[in-house]
């Protein structure tokens, strides 16, 4: 019961901490019509926020999400890799191999293109 008690401690002084830091901010906040559009250091946007983005910043982060998920699967593996052995090893290779297909393809097609 004891251990109950801690974790709702620790969840209400998340929460008081929180609400204090909102109150700050609203009262440090300026008042005002401000608020509802977006601004930048204190001005208006000259152009919207998409406009400034290449097409090709998309592709990049989609390669960048695939060896992001790589990673996400090689830390549990080098884990249980000792104990399982050959078979996790031929597995982690194919998995490799199908994230090498996508990056001959990605550039193939020219994703990794700057100019």
């Amino acid at each position: 019961m004891q251990s109950y008690a801690a974790v709702l401690a620790l969840l209400g002084s998340l929460g008081a901490f929180l609400s204090a830091v909102y109150a700050v901010a609203r009262l440090a906040g300026v008042g005002g019509t401000l608020g509802g559009g977006p601004f930048l250091s204190g001005g208006r946007p000259l152009e919207h926020a998409a406009s400034r983005y290449h097409v090709r910043w998309y592709v990049v982060t989609m390669v960048f999400l695939a060896f992001d998920m790589e990673m996400i699967f090689m830390y549990p593996w080098a884990l249980v890799v000792a104990s399982i052995g050959t078979k996790a090893v031929v597995e982690m290779f194919a998995f490799l191999g199908l994230l090498m297909v996508g990056v001959v393809y990605a550039w193939r097609e020219g994703a990794f293109r700057w100019t």
